[in-house]
């Protein structure tokens, strides 16, 4: 079994100079941990929700809020994200991919084409689905 049969071909992206505002609005209003950074249809970097939490204050939003807080939001997603993100082809064993979750610590792993436009993300919640039968 390769990654192609199990990977999320739902993805959502964004580009290298969206704000962290837009990034924060579509973690609020979605299930997603993990957005691909995308220029010119090509894979740049993964930011994760884990990152906009380290780069926000846990004030934004409550009543001490301040505008130092605000101009957080302001950054943009290349001064977070992960770049140069370890990725997989769409044909890779099932293995290879778990290897790579466990030896380097990553939540998720894009699935790319030769070009390096992203098909897919990889995360161990669907290879934990892949394991389990479904109901």
């Amino acid at each position: 079994m390769n990654i192609q049969q199990i990977m999320t071909t739902r993805i959502v992206t964004v580009a290298l100079g969206d704000r962290l505002a837009t990034v924060k609005e579509i973690f609020d209003r979605s299930k997603l941990h993990h957005l691909l950074v995308v220029e010119e249809q090509k894979l740049f970097g993964v930011v994760s929700d884990r990152d906009l939490l380290r780069a926000l204050s846990p004030n934004i939003g409550t009543i001490s809020e301040t505008d130092k807080d605000r101009a957080a939001l302001n950054k943009q997603v290349h001064q977070i994200m992960t770049r140069k993100p370890i990725t997989l082809p769409p044909e890779a064993p099932i293995a290879d991919a778990v290897d790579l979750l466990l030896t380097r610590s990553i939540s998720c792993i894009p699935v790319v084409d030769a070009e390096f436009r992203p098909l897919g993300i990889l995360t161990w919640r669907d290879v934990l689905k892949a394991l389990v039968p479904q109901r």
